[in-house]
C-alpha cells in the first residue's frame, strides 16, 4: 500500500485554477520532491493531504494516506501526517517559550509527562535543534532556529508522512546538509516524504523522484536523475539551467553611508552579536554570510533600528542615528528600508496589498491616496504582480508574490540603504535570477547601497561586492567576494565555502 496516492486532484479558487488534474502516488520510506516555480501549486498540493484548502476553494479528486480517504472536512488520522509549514514564524506561539509548545504537542501522543519530555527532545535532537534553545521565545530566535523548531513539532507525532515545505528555506548550507541528512534518515525509517522544494540541491540528495508543477499542472515526473540530468518539459529546463548573469559592479562612493561603531546587542543577557565595526560605501554592495544564529539578522536589524543595542552607535552619512525606530524621523525612516526573511508575515491579513505597500510612499514621502497607488501598482506590475493579484489580500498571492511586492513596498520610500534579510530563499532558480536582477536594477537606478543577508553563498557569488562573514557574532572575515569565496581564511569561512562547493558551484562575480 502506498503511503500517499493523489488521483485527479484540482483546486479551483474562484476563476483561478490552483492545482490542475494533479495525480501520483508515494511509497512508504521513499521521497517525492514536488518542484516549480511560486505559485505553481506545491502548496496547495501539500495542503491537501492534510484536508487543508484555501477558504472558498472547489476541490474535486481522490486522495488516501495510508488507505485513509482524505477531503475537505475530512482530515487524516491524528498524527498521520507531520507538517512543516514554508513559514515557521506564522506556526509559532510568539507569547509561549518553544520548548513547552513541543512538550505540549508531545502529550498528544504518549500518556505522561515523563514520556511527553522524552519525546519532545527526540523530537529536537532530530530536527538539529539544541536542547539550550528550548526555553527561549520565537522572537529570540534566528529564522533557521525556527524552521527547526517547527521540523520538531512534525518529528513529535513519529508520522507516516511528512510533508516539508521548503525545509531549507533561509537554512546556510552547513544546515542545509544536515536537514537532508535527516530527511533521509526519516526516509530509511520508512516514512514517506513529499517535499515541496526550489532547492534542488537538496533534491538531489535526499529525492527519488520529482514531479515538476507549472501553473497548478504536473508537467514531468520520473526519477531524480532522469529529471534533473534529462529534462524533457521546457519549464523544467528553465528550473535546472537557469543562473544569474553577473553585472559589472557600479562605482561606489567612498564615503560611507552607514557606519557600525562597536555595536554589541543579544537577547536578554546573551549577546549574538559582539563589537562589531563596519562601514558601508554609498552605492555599494554588501553580503552577510555566516550559520543560521550567528547574528547576522540582529546585526541588520539593529543598523534599521528594529533592535536594540547594547552599547556602540550606528552613524548614517557620519550622523548618530537614535537606536529606536520611534526615535528616527520619517526622513531617517525612510533612509534605511527593511525587507523582511518572512514576507508574509510582514502584511498585514486582512487590507489588499496594493494598499500596503502604497502605504510606504504616502508615509514616508508625503503622497496622496491616488498617486501612492498608482505608483504602487506601477512598480509591482514590472515586478510581475498585476493589479487583479495586487488587489488581493496577502493569503492569496504566492510566497514568491509576496516577496516581490515586500521588495517594491520598501523601494517606494527611495532608500539610501536597502536591506535585504534572506530575500532569495525559497525561491525557484528562474525566480531568484530574475530578483537579483532586479535588485541589481534598483542599486544601480537609485544609487542606494544594497545590504543582503544570506546563508546563500551562490547569491553571494552573484551580487559581488563586499562579503562579511559572521561566526557567533563577530565579524570574522571580510573582503570582496573573490577573495573569501575563492580563498577563505578563517575556519569558519572555510567550513561554509568547503559546505556549498559539496552542492552549488560557486564562480564570484567579476
Amino acid at each position: 500500500m502506498n503511503a500517499v496516492d493523489v488521483r485527479n486532484l484540482t483546486v479551483r479558487l474562484g476563476d483561478r485554477e490552483l492545482v490542475a488534474d494533479v495525480s501520483f502516488s508515494l511509497p512508504a520510506g521513499q521521497v517525492l520532491a514536488l518542484v516549480g516555480a511560486s505559485g505553481s501549486g506545491k502548496t496547495t498540493t501539500g495542503l491537501a493531504l492534510l484536508g487543508e484548502h484555501p477558504a472558498g476553494a472547489v476541490v474535486t479528486g481522490d486522495l488516501r494516506v495510508a488507505g485513509n480517504p482524505v477531503a475537505v472536512g475530512h482530515p487524516p488520522p491524528a498524527g498521520a501526517v507531520g507538517h512543516v509549514p514554508q513559514h515557521p514564524s506564522a506556526a509559532l506561539n510568539p507569547v509561549r517559550r518553544v520548548g513547552s509548545v513541543l512538550r505540549e504537542l508531545a502529550r498528544q501522543h504518549v500518556g505522561t509527562r515523563a514520556a511527553a519530555r522524552g519525546r519532545a527532545l527526540d523530537a529536537a535532537r532530530r530536527a538539529r535543534f539544541p536542547e539550550r534553545l528550548l526555553r527561549r521565545f520565537p522572537h529570540q530566535l534566528s529564522g533557521g532556529q525556527q524552521q527547526r523548531v517547527v521540523l520538531a513539532h512534525a518529528l513529535v507525532s513519529r508520522p507516516h508522512v511528512v510533508v516539508a515545505d521548503e525545509p531549507t528555506t533561509g537554512q546556510d548550507v552547513i544546515t542545509r546538509q544536515e536537514i537532508a541528512e535527516e530527511l533521509r534518515h526519516v526516509r530509511d525509517q520508512g516514512v514517506a516524504v513529499l517535499l515541496l522544494t526550489h532547492d534542488l540541491e537538496l533534491v538531489r540528495a535526499v529525492a527519488d523522484r520529482v514531479a515538476v508543477l507549472h501553473g497548478g499542472a504536473l508537467v514531468e515526473q520520473g526519477s531524480t536523475d532522469q529529471v534533473l540530468d534529462a529534462p524533457r518539459h521546457e519549464h523544467t529546463r528553465r528550473l535546472v539551467e537557469s543562473r544569474p548573469l553577473p553585472r559589472t559592479a557600479l562605482s561606489t562612493s567612498d564615503s560611507a553611508v552607514v557606519a557600525v561603531r562597536d555595536l554589541t546587542a543579544g537577547h536578554r543577557r546573551v549577546d549574538v552579536v559582539r563589537d562589531v565595526s563596519w562601514e558601508i560605501p554609498a552605492g555599494g554592495v554588501a553580503v552577510v554570510v555566516g550559520r543560521s544564529g550567528s547574528g547576522k539578522t540582529t546585526l541588520a536589524r539593529c543598523i534599521a533600528g528594529l533592535h536594540p543595542l547594547r552599547t556602540g552607535e550606528v552613524l548614517l552619512g557620519g550622523d548618530p542615528l537614535p537606536p529606536g525606530l520611534r526615535r528616527r524621523s520619517r526622513r531617517q525612516l525612510a533612509r534605511i528600508q527593511y525587507v523582511f526573511q518572512d514576507a508574509r508575515a510582514s502584511f498585514g491579513e486582512f487590507n489588499p496589498v496594493v494598499d500596503q505597500v502604497a502605504r510606504t510612499a504616502q508615509r514616508l514621502r508625503g503622497l496622496d491616496r491616488a498617486a501612492a497607488r498608482d505608483e504602487a501598482l506601477a512598480a509591482l506590475a514590472r515586478l510581475g504582480v498585476p493589479e487583479r493579484v495586487a488587489a488581493r489580500p496577502p493569503g492569496s498571492l504566492s510566497g514568491g508574490e509576496l516577496r516581490r511586492a515586500a521588495l517594491v513596498r520598501a523601494v517606494l520610500a527611495h532608500p539610501e540603504v536597502l536591506i535585504c534579510d534572506e530575500i532569495t530563499s525559497g525561491l525557484d532558480t528562474v525566480s531568484r535570477a530574475a530578483l537579483l536582477r532586479v535588485l541589481d536594477d534598483v542599486r544601480r537606478d537609485t544609487g542606494c547601497a544594497l545590504v543582503v543577508i544570506t546563508h546563500d553563498l551562490a547569491v553571494a557569488a552573484d551580487l559581488g561586492g563586499d562579503v562579511l562573514i559572521v561566526d557567533e557574532g563577530r565579524v570574522v572575515e571580510r573582503g570582496s567576494a573573490e577573495e573569501v569565496l575563492t580563498a577563505p581564511r578563517h575556519p569558519a569561512s572555510r567550513a561554509l565555502v568547503t559546505a556549498a562547493r559539496g552542492g552549488v558551484e560557486i564562480h564570484p562575480a567579476s
